[in-house]
């Protein structure tokens, strides 16, 4: 298994835990003869997923030979350990590959395997009875026919996401088995809509799979099926694919996407879409072929080391937060307040009822405003039940935990309160002196603020240990990041009380110092005071918007200041001006448009208002967008190491973190500072890299 140069692949994967091919016979019902099926099974529990390296392709490629060499059987049929199928490659050894001929020495490796199973004398079957990704997914494309699990939680192809593309025959044997339209939906707009994953279902209705069965016994049913299909008593019919204009239909829309969204910036994307444009018309060998060399490439490529970083926090510095305390510290959570009945603490309630299943009781000022809240969480929970996400008894139960009360005595057995009202430092410190009157010492007083002072929010209190931060990013039931701050008196318990919290609410927590804007904030409205500032000095709002494009962000500055509002986005600089007046200038053009009362630059044709033409007009010194972006990135390199030296937060990882999860920074970015490190920003501005050389992108 090595390349022209002497390099053994298995070196990169030195560690690599081997995903074991076992192989036994099952006699088929109805006479149809002896099956032998593969079990693929690493060897672990089964929350432990199945992954290839060279190994394991080299054990799975050992099995095919004993099978081929067999004349005894009438199919072979594949299938995973307990709740997994398979999830792909295994990716651990690829930021070590410095070659390009080894690069494309893997992509042939898994396609030599892989086919095999669709060129035998015999039939093959796929028996997809779990979670299956990439490598697991392309697997089963190779066989003659599938089943699936009803119960399968997730099926993907979600190699763009990562950098690269589905290169072991899904660009090439999926849309030629579904259809390109179907086929992009897998490979390109799920991996864009932040790695959407299909259920069993969906992807039996897809088409990818020929039957489906409930996961009771998945597997006993999915044989007797087989038996059907080789005696002839069930005739296997698929669509037939349209090779004509709807295929090129499906391609031109997905491109049209793709641009929109990333503007050039993740060529994985781009790639796999142009072998599925070519998909029609190749050989199998062909579309193979072309697929190991798009590997090659992009295996290569600083986007797939991005991505890979990007995945890697997101999966395990994540779940371990750095600088939480020990969870044993964490008091017990059995009742929550929160103080406010507006959308926000509409939206917190009805997370914490659901996520935490205990009485969560809204306060207000007024019934009206009360029941209002309410009526929120419970029209939000039928909601729920009209999707099928949750039984009519569960509905019940999460209405029945959600209360209101005009009087916070309502909070005496709380644990946990939390408030979301107005972003005013007299109202929020006025609410939590009226809290500390009837909870008890040890309920922790927990604030919603995205940008003011938590320690000064708590420092008139009795016991201004138990004040922490809890920075929700808006929508709350679908952003995962939590900035949990500390203040400069809370206390371990408190603190621990909120990290045990904010796993229970399923959410990615970052420990955040208690400073200004906190991270996400901060570094989006440094972005959007550079940008504004020139647009100030007379550079056209449309050339500063276009100017942030390469950054890959879900939506451009002006436009994402419009679904935040300007009024808070002004706030918040405020805050930040009041911090550092030199770095956060307060723009006399945006304060007027504010006053204004204005929504945002854009009208609902996404045209610019001529209003915020004029207000925003008159600037003698217009930048280019090369230059608007050279300013930006320059001011974020600068805060960013500022924020570091600051210890907002642990690690320059906690600042990818939250971007990511917060902000929507692209996965094939790999985070902010990767990206300014590859770019040549941070050393210019800082004389120093962020992150070690080789870290996110590919060592030079």
């Amino acid at each position: 298994m090595s390349t022209q140069t002497g390099t053994d692949i298995k070196d990169i994967f030195a560690d690599e835990v081997v995903t074991h091919a076992r192989v036994r016979d099952v006699a088929l019902p109805y006479g149809a003869g002896t099956l032998a099926l593969i079990t693929l099974d690493n060897g672990f529990d089964h929350t432990k997923p199945n992954t290839f390296g060279p190994n394991g392709l080299t054990e799975l490629n050992e099995a095919i030979d004993a099978v081929a060499a067999r004349d005894d059987i009438v199919a072979v049929g594949v299938t995973g350990k307990p709740f997994i199928f398979a999830v792909g490659a295994d990716l651990k050894g690829v930021p070590l590959v410095q070659k390009r001929e080894d690069a494309l020495a893997i992509g042939k490796l898994g396609h030599d395997v892989f086919r095999r199973l669709g060129e035998l004398d015999v039939p093959s079957f796929a028996y997809v009875n779990g979670a299956a990704m990439g490598g697991g997914v392309e697997i089963a494309l190779h066989c003659s026919y599938r089943t699936i699990s009803s119960g399968v939680p997730a099926l993907a192809l979600p190699e763009t996401f990562l950098g690269l593309v589905p290169g072991w025959g899904g660009t090439y044997l999926l849309p030629n088995l579904i259809g390109a339209e179907k086929a992009l939906k897998v490979v390109i707009d799920n991996p864009l809509a932040q790695n959407r994953m299909l259920k069993g279902k969906q992807a039996y209705d897809l088409g990818i799979a020929d039957a489906i069965f409930e996961p009771a016994d998945f597997l006993e049913e999915s044989l007797a099926w087989t038996a059907r299909v080789l005696t002839g008593a069930l005739e296997v019919r698929r669509p037939e694919v349209d090779k004509g204009k709807a295929w090129d239909d499906a391609v031109a829309l997905a491109r049209w996407n793709i641009e929109g969204k990333l503007h050039g910036a993740a060529p994985s994307y781009v790639r796999a879409l142009d072998l599925v444009a070519a998909a029609k018309d190749r050989t199998r060998d062909e579309g193979f072929a072309a697929e190991d060399e798009a590997l090659a490439d992009l295996i290569m490529s600083d986007e797939l080391r991005a991505g890979l970083y990007a995945f890697d926090l997101t999966q395990k510095r994540a779940k371990r937060p750095a600088g939480a305390p020990d969870k044993s510290l964490a008091r017990k959570v059995t009742k929550v307040g929160v103080v406010g009945a507006g959308l926000m603490a509409g939206q917190l309630a009805l997370l914490f009822a659901r996520r935490l299943e205990v009485p969560v009781v809204l306060t207000d000022l007024d019934q009206e405003r009360l029941d209002k809240g309410v009526a929120y969480t419970h029209g939000e929970i039928d909601k729920l039940l009209a999707k099928g996400r949750v039984s009519a008894d569960k509905a019940n139960r999460l209405k029945g935990l959600i209360s209101g009360s005009l009087t916070k005595d309502a909070f005496a057995d709380a644990d946990f309160v939390i408030e979301a009202v107005f972003e005013e430092m007299s109202v929020k410190q006025k609410v939590f002196a009226e809290l500390e009157e009837y909870v008890s010492p040890e309920c922790v007083l927990a604030t919603n603020t995205s940008s003011l002072s938590v320690s000064e929010m708590g420092a008139h209190l009795k016991h201004p240990e138990r004040v922490v931060g809890f920075h929700f990013f808006n929508p709350v039931a679908v952003l995962p990041l939590l900035e949990i701050v500390r203040g400069e008196r809370t206390d371990d318990a408190a603190l621990a009380t909120a990290f045990a919290v904010g796993k229970q609410l399923k959410k990615s927590c970052v420990l955040v110092k208690d400073a200004p804007a906190f991270v996400v904030n901060r570094i989006l409205l440094r972005l959007m005071a550079e940008i504004i500032q020139t647009v100030d000095e007379g550079t056209p709002i449309e050339v500063a918007e276009r100017a942030a494009a390469p950054l890959g962000l879900p939506m451009p500055p002006f436009v994402l200041m419009g679904l935040v509002g300007p009024a808070i986005a002004l706030h918040v600089n405020e805050t930040l001006h009041g911090a550092f007046p030199d770095r956060f200038p307060l723009s006399e053009k945006f304060a007027k448009f504010v006053a204004a009362g204005k929504k945002g630059v854009y009208l609902p044709d996404f045209t610019i208002d001529s209003d915020a033409q004029a207000i925003f007009g008159g600037g003698t010194s217009p930048s280019t967008e090369e230059q608007v972006l050279e300013r930006a990135l320059d001011a974020l390199a600068g805060e960013i190491k500022l924020m570091l030296d600051e210890g907002v937060v642990q690690a320059a990882q906690d600042i990818d973190l939250c971007m990511i999860l917060g902000a929507g920074w692209p996965f094939h970015l790999g985070g902010i500072t990767p990206y300014l490190d590859r770019s040549g920003v941070a050393e210019k501005v800082n004389g120093t890299r962020f992150l070690e050389p080789g870290v996110a992108s590919t060592p030079r």
